[in-house]
Formats: C-alpha cells, sequence, structure tokens
C-alpha cells in the first residue's frame, strides 16, 4: 500500500539547509499498522506530513496503492497531536470540517456515534475533556473512509487511563475498517501495542535504524503477555543506546 523510497527531505538553503531525513525506504502493507519511534526532533513528523502529501520530498518519492504522494489525497487523513479543534466550531462542525473542505457531502452522524461523541455534536471544544477533544479528531479523520490514516502522537499530553482508551479505540477501529495506518509516538508501550512491526529511528537527520517485528499487536490482551514487556523492554534499551 504504501512505499517509501530513498525518501530526502531538507529545510532552506544553501549554508541554512538542515537535512530532516536521509534516504529512508520502507513499506507498509495494505491493512498493516505500523509505528515508527525515535529521539524528540529526529524528523519523524516530517515524513508523516511527507507521506500526507503537506511536504515535498528533497530526494526520493512516495508511492500509495501504487501512485506517487504529489500532494494531499483523499484517501489519506491525518490526525494530529493536539487534534487541531477550531474553537468556535461545535463537535458536528469540527468533525466535518475535513469533509467541507474537500467537498464531500455525507452525515457525520453515524461517524460521532462511533466514536461515542452522540449527544455532544452542539458542544465546543472548551467544554470537553481532553480525551473527548482527540475523539472529535479521530472522526474528522475517519469521515473521509481513508484508506490510509497518519497519526501524529494522537494520544500526547493525556492520562494514562485516557490513553488506554484511545489506544483500545484506535484498535477496535482498525479491526472492524483495516485500515493502512502509520503512528508516530514517544510512547514505547504504544509502539508495542498498536504496531505490527516498529520502525526505529535515529537522531536528525532521520535514518532507519531497525524495523522490529511485533506480529502480536492487535489484541487487547497483548499489553499482558511476555512477549508485550520482552518487547518494550528490548525497545527502552534500543532508544537508550540510539539517543546515546
Amino acid at each position: 500500500m504504501i512505499e517509501v523510497q530513498d525518501l530526502a527531505v531538507a529545510y532552506g538553503h544553501g549554508r541554512r539547509e538542515i537535512a530532516a531525513v536521509d534516504s529512508i525506504s520502507f513499506s507498509v502493507g495494505t491493512g498493516e499498522l505500523v509505528s515508527m519511534v525515535g529521539p524528540s526532533g529526529c524528523g519523524k513528523s516530517t515524513i508523516l506530513y511527507a507521506l500526507d502529501g503537506l511536504i515535498k520530498p528533497t530526494a526520493g518519492r512516495i508511492l500509495i496503492g501504487g501512485d506517487e504522494v504529489r500532494g494531499i489525497r483523499r484517501d489519506v487523513a491525518l490526525i494530529l497531536q493536539d487534534a487541531g479543534l477550531l474553537p468556535w466550531k461545535t463537535v458536528r462542525e469540527n468533525a466535518a470540517l475535513a469533509m467541507l473542505l474537500q467537498g464531500i457531502k455525507e452525515d457525520i452522524q453515524s461517524t460521532l456515534e462511533t466514536l461515542g461523541l452522540s449527544g455532544f455534536e452542539s458542544r465546543f471544544p472548551g467544554e470537553l475533556s481532553e480525551g473527548m477533544k482527540r475523539r472529535v479528531g479521530i472522526a474528522r479523520a475517519l469521515a473521509l473512509h481513508p484508506r490510509v490514516l497518519l497519526m501524529d502522537e494522537p494520544m500526547a499530553n493525556l492520562d494514562s487511563l485516557t490513553r488506554e482508551r484511545i489506544q483500545n479505540l484506535l484498535l477496535d477501529l482498525w479491526n472492524t475498517l483495516h485500515f493502512t495506518g502509520v503512528l508516530v509516538t514517544h510512547d514505547i508501550e504504544e509502539a508495542v501495542f498498536l504496531g505490527h512491526r516498529i520502525l526505529i529511528m535515529s537522531p536528525r537527520p532521520a535514518r532507519l535504524t531497525e524495523v522490529l517485528e511485533n506480529p502480536e499487536a492487535g489484541s487487547v490482551d497483548y499489553r499482558g503477555s511476555k512477549a508485550f514487556h520482552e518487547r518494550v523492554a528490548y525497545l527502552r534499551t534500543k532508544l537508550g543506546a540510539v539517543e546515546s
């Protein structure tokens, strides 16, 4: 589904040029959910924005479904870290915003109900908990019925219980909708819980240092398993070595 071939991204020009991503190649199969981890500021979000067509690669190319990414696509949706909600718009209006911008006329209600937002349609972001705000952000993305879902720290700064609830929700949605997903996260346990494979990045400029296979991911019961704790421990050690 996703093919990243020798991707490089740099910001600025000449002496001011800063390399953010350096010749990365990886693939994500149809219906696969992949996690991406690495040191802060290493370029993970840059890779995600390139996948979404928001950033043009300096070199290399990205293919989705065999077609080269040359801009924003209707079959790809991005969930931002802070949900990106407009404070003057209601839950319904925020959730339908991406559809409105892309000229899609469809009732958002079923998506709101799926995400447990029924009854909150007329509320404003300031009246919602952080967990509810993240659900609205997810609803906005899922309203597009994307084949590919890109997630940039969608559970950042949440308390542990709310984070686990949103993780379980994403897992349920993946099991139901079978989207292809790429999750950028700093949370090691989250990366292991959700990612069928885990892409480990170097400090900036981002290079792919290892791909950790994690085939047991995809079950709520995985958190309590021996394999889960072994992979979390391995990843902690690996990332500690990367950062040092």
